[in-house]
């Protein structure tokens, strides 16, 4: 085999791996470049200050956020993969919430404020909806 043969050899796999490696770096480059997405959903932080702006009394908020905190960790898009029970307060189907606005499967005041209606209109307000959950592990 003649040397440059050999050379051709060894520099066609090198070209390929260099063209491979440029492919990736520019894709790289183009996804960094690309404007992020804005979010869907509130952060527990934003949703529990929504909350509290909703429910000004201390007892309510409280027992409404034991309830959040126990049913969804304050995650407006966790969803039950046993019931399909869906945000912030689990409503069971999750479209339930439409009641209080069509954003209902990404905003956390929706979803606060038709759990806040559905405690008050089932229980009598979240202090009674969280002396339920408290004997009977749910709502």
């Amino acid at each position: 085999m003649s040397v440059s043969r050999i050379v051709r050899r060894i520099a066609s796999p090198k070209k390929a791996i260099t063209t491979v490696a440029m492919a990736a770096a520019t894709a790289g480059l183009v996804l960094t470049a690309a404007p992020a997405q804005a979010a869907t959903t509130d952060s527990s932080a934003e949703a529990k200050a929504i909350a509290q702006k909703l429910i000004p009394n201390d007892a309510q908020y409280a027992a409404f956020s034991k309830i959040v905190e126990h049913e969804s960790g304050w995650d407006v898009d966790a969803t039950n993969s046993s019931s399909g029970a869906y945000g912030l307060v689990q409503a069971l189907p999750g479209s339930k919430m439409a009641a209080a606005g069509s954003d209902w499967k990404t905003n956390a005041e929706t979803q606060i404020e038709w759990g806040l209606d559905y405690m008050n209109s089932r229980y009598g307000s979240p202090t009674a909806a969280w002396a339920f959950w408290q004997a009977n592990g749910w709502y």
